[in-house]
């Protein structure tokens, strides 16, 4: 059975059973804040669990390595959105300990793309277009790296309200411990 197929039969039996009720929660946020973290499988129930979140505290926006490789793309854009229309007060960027991200090798990707069909013509016209590839699938040398610049990312955006609080975060991927990368905090 195709995993589609074993989700489907699954999700019929959850909601003829109502076991949705005890998830039920509107879309704002009830801790007022938002969340950029990485898609690793092991931060699913870990993330939520460290952080003491439950279904409906926070808006949890997850991107390959907890990365804004753009400005004015989705995850950014996502960031906006949960401060302007849902409430947010403030954002952590949490990345892990292992994360694929800081051994992503480029090459290795683009040569798996291509292995699977995609033209060497294809990736002409990107690089024509004035799309690095390379650099683009490139991604940090630290996890703490990764950390810092995403939070530089959002914080340098101009559509963020001036002195909204940007925090940075490393969790351990087996532990949950929570490492504290910047503290943008108000001090005293």
């Amino acid at each position: 059975m195709s995993n589609l197929n074993e989700i489907l039969n699954y999700n019929k039996q959850f909601v003829e059973d109502k076991e949705y009720e005890s998830y039920i929660s509107d879309k704002f946020p009830s801790k007022k804040l938002a969340i950029v973290t990485c898609m690793d499988t092991r931060l699913v129930e870990l993330l939520p669990r460290a952080m003491n979140l439950r279904n409906g505290d926070a808006k949890i926006i997850k991107t390959a390595g907890a990365i804004i490789s753009h400005p004015f793309g989705s995850v950014m854009r996502s960031v906006l959105v949960a401060i302007y229309e849902l409430g947010a007060e403030e954002v952590i960027v949490v990345g892990h300990t292992g994360c694929g991200m800081a051994s992503i090798n480029s090459s290795r990707i683009l040569n798996s793309v291509h292995e699977r069909g995609i033209s060497p013509e294809v990736f002409d016209t990107l690089e024509n277009s004035g799309i690095e590839l390379k650099r683009w699938l490139t991604g940090f040398s630290s996890e703490k790296e990764g950390v810092i610049h995403t939070v530089e990312i959002i914080k340098k955006h101009p559509l963020l309200p001036p002195h909204f609080p940007v925090h940075g975060m490393v969790i351990d991927s087996t532990t949950g411990e929570l490492e504290l990368v910047v503290d943008d905090r108000e001090q005293d």
